[in-house]
């Protein structure tokens, strides 16, 4: 399953924001999704391959919005398009609630970055890069890119492949789904060098919980 990500504004669907979410039963609702975000919801980054987001600690709407914009088209992935289609209003609410609940895990993919390329990242997340017309993570996601609301979710720990790859989607327009194209004016202005550091140093920071 492919849900949370990064830099991605969204707004809450009426349809997430209609239904009470029960992590208890979003619990058995997760037996559908443990083989790529696992069952502590840590997800899963292989590194020079696929990289399947972090879900645990994300916020319940942004989660539950992903999820519909799959399902009605909005946002595309073939390979979760089969998982979203066996959920109603009902289990989209209960299993975005269970994943919220559960305390994030650190982000991977940027251990091995050098210096000069966290240096670069932490500038574009931090401080942005106005000579390139491209505002920092933080103006959007918040202090420490933690998350902001219900519309900016945490990317800080988030796994560095995910972001790079969702980066690059908004960049590529195979991602549309940001209200007045927030996301992808910032990525088609940003280089795929300056993309990978980004994601590199945002994988490296803390999560709200460790």
């Amino acid at each position: 399953m492919i849900l949370a990500a990064i830099g991605l504004a969204t707004t809450a669907g009426s349809a997430s924001a209609a239904v009470s979410g029960d992590p208890q039963n979003g619990k058995e609702v997760a037996n559908l999704c443990v083989a790529c975000h696992q069952a502590d919801g840590s997800g899963k980054h292989i590194e020079g391959g696929e990289s399947w987001p972090r879900l645990a600690g994300l916020n319940a709407t942004y989660l539950a919005k992903q999820l519909h914009d799959i399902k009605d088209g909005s946002r595309t992935s073939p390979t979760m398009m089969p998982f979203v289609n066996m959920l109603d209003d009902q289990k989209i609410a209960d299993v975005a609630a269970y994943y919220s609940q559960l305390e994030p895990t650190a982000g991977e993919g940027g251990q091995k970055a050098d210096e000069a390329l966290l240096t670069r990242g932490e500038q574009l997340a931090q401080r942005g890069d106005w000579s390139q017309y491209v505002v920092s993570c933080k103006s959007c996601h918040g202090p420490g890119n933690q998350g902001a609301g219900d519309v900016f979710p945490g990317i800080a720990g988030q796994h560095a492949g995910y972001i790079e790859a969702q980066l690059k989607a908004w960049k590529e327009g195979t991602r549309k789904n940001d209200p007045q194209d927030l996301m992808g004016s910032i990525a088609r202005r940003m280089s795929d060098t300056d993309i990978h550091a980004v994601a590199v140093w945002l994988a490296n920071q803390n999560t709200p919980n460790n």
